[in-house]
């Protein structure tokens, strides 16, 4: 493939099941989350679902936002010692994945990082972009180091409860967003929607086909300051999701300091990788992935993603220009 070319990815299980007669793509969307988000539905008839996609989204801000100080997270972050709180069925669903990802890559995610976000400016408060803010030095990482070593989350799984064992800052960004996404979509399915493309913040999930039989066709993010190689999927039971260090950063002795950062060392990662997008079921899986591989960078990131079985593109900055890394499943899915 040439690199004018354009890459196509088509699941290999598709259902041939169409819309009912008469339907037509209908357009939902609105504000949440710090973002917007849409939902495309092909659908015969009358209804919005729109009320009821937003009340999706409205629960987990209640539930999971680090920037409202009266959600559920929130108060958890400034629980005393020993408290143990209950969880709702969907924060704790993403609390089971969040420390499942955690486990599977060794500590290079970590849903307990949220002091580390805080200390590099990319929290809700001393922002980055903001005046007066700097880089934290070794000393300042060091210590916020220290007090996540000794303040470790427990998940009573079981009881569907989460210890605060004193200090414990969680930060459910890098998955929340993925997992708003799959609730839009059952929400959707609940309600017999069951072709439709769902979108939160760029992550996306698609279901069925258009009215006229097409998939939900979707232009894989890229990288906006580089050239990056192209590609475009059929979201057709899939989910995709995208991590880069172009969407939050600032440059710190002439390095870029991305959002993204290495719970194991406390600082942004530095490992050359750009971008990360990863398709896989769920856009929940999707999201917590991206992540993984972007932390674990080019060799070790690729040989987790081969280990999973994860459909994942790398796009890594090598002497001014991108070089693509594509797994086994991601190449599978290729036409």
């Amino acid at each position: 493939m040439s690199d004018l070319e354009r890459a196509v990815l088509i699941p290999h299980d598709l259902d041939p099941a169409m819309p009912a007669p008469g339907s037509r793509v209908r357009a939902f969307g609105g504000a949440s989350m710090g973002t917007t988000w849409s939902a495309r539905v092909a659908m015969n008839g009358g209804g919005d679902p729109a009320p009821a996609l937003q009340a999706e989204l409205d629960a987990l801000v209640a539930q999971m936002s680090h920037w409202e100080p009266d959600s559920l997270l929130s108060r958890y972050n400034r629980a005393p010692a020993g408290t143990w709180v209950d969880l709702p069925a969907q924060f704790f669903d993403v609390m089971d994945a969040a420390l499942r990802a955690m486990d599977a890559s060794g500590g290079a995610y970590d849903p307990a990082a949220g002091a580390l976000v805080e200390l590099w400016g990319f929290g809700p408060a001393r922002r980055y972009d903001q005046a007066g803010f700097y880089a934290p030095d070794a000393a300042a990482v060091a210590r916020v180091q220290a007090r996540r070593a000794s303040a470790r989350v427990e998940l009573d799984r079981a009881g569907r409860r989460l210890l605060q064992p004193g200090g414990a800052v969680l930060d459910l960004s890098s998955i929340a967003k993925g997992y708003a996404v799959d609730r839009l979509a059952r929400c959707l399915e609940r309600r017999g929607l069951r072709h439709h493309l769902v979108e939160v913040g760029g992550e996306l999930r698609g279901a069925g086909v258009k009215p006229d039989g097409q998939p939900w066709w979707v232009d894989i993010e890229g990288v906006p300051d580089a050239a990056a190689p192209q590609a475009i999927v059929a979201l057709h039971g899939l989910a995709i999701a995208t991590s880069g260090d172009y969407r939050q950063y600032f440059t710190h002795d002439r390095r870029r300091m991305s959002h993204t950062l290495d719970p194991r060392t406390g600082r942004p990662v530095a490992n050359g990788v750009a971008a990360v997008t990863v398709l896989a079921p769920t856009c929940m899986a999707a999201d917590a992935a991206s992540t993984v591989l972007t932390v674990l960078g080019p060799v070790d990131g690729l040989a987790f993603a081969e280990r999973h079985a994860l459909a994942a593109r790398f796009l890594v900055r090598r002497a001014g220009a991108l070089d693509e890394i594509r797994t086994a499943a991601w190449k599978a899915l290729l036409q």
